[in-house]
């Protein structure tokens, strides 16, 4: 059986009335538990338990599960981590870029409707760049690659292409509902 490939392998994280608020690294996961600001989440047969850093050390790491070798044992990686005292929900913006216009388009071109596949779909600056437009919430859309070539460095007007929506700054949403379980962690479903 092979160990999972770490960079593969996110800890979700939950505030302290485990509300999911984020997903961090196995390094930031280990140094919440070793400051002792965190707990892991141990689950098994559909029970939650909370361990401290000791407890949590201690376990049985079997064959397959994720883990990092440390100079006395292997040390099980946790899939969840629950913070001591941190009980909000953070609130956030997608980040300016292709995967924050995606995210705000919902994956579909702004011109066709139609749903694309990552490989499928670009930016599109609705005012071309080459003409002042410039590279902001407002004037950036998802695209189908073909329809943005044929626009090239024309208005959609000027290519005869009409947008669905105007472009607009996205919503401020709970973190929570940004969290994204893309590697199909079965211990993360019970949160998300």
């Amino acid at each position: 059986m092979t160990t999972p490939v770490l960079h593969r392998i996110t800890v979700l994280i939950l505030n302290r009335h485990w509300l999911a608020i984020d997903a961090t690294t196995p390094a930031c996961a280990f140094t919440h538990l070793a400051a002792g600001t965190a707990r892991a989440l141990w689950i098994s047969n559909g029970s939650f338990q909370p361990l401290e850093w000791e407890d949590w050390t201690g376990l049985e790491v079997p064959e397959g599960v994720a883990s990092v070798g440390t100079p006395g044992r292997r040390v099980r990686i946790p899939t969840v981590l629950v913070l001591n005292c941190f009980d909000r929900v953070p609130m956030v913006r997608p980040v300016f870029g292709f995967r924050g216009i995606w995210e705000r388009d919902g994956g579909r071109c702004q011109y066709s409707g139609r749903e694309l596949s990552p490989g499928e779909a670009n930016i599109d600056h609705v005012v071309p760049r080459s003409r002042g437009g410039g590279d902001h919430w407002e004037n950036c859309v998802l695209a189908d690659r073909r329809i943005n070539t044929r626009k090239g460095a024309r208005t959609p007007e000027e290519a005869g292409l009409r947008l669905l929506r105007e472009p607009r700054i996205p919503s401020v949403v709970p973190a929570t509902m940004r969290i994204r379980n893309f590697w199909n962690i079965e211990d993360w479903n019970h949160f998300l």
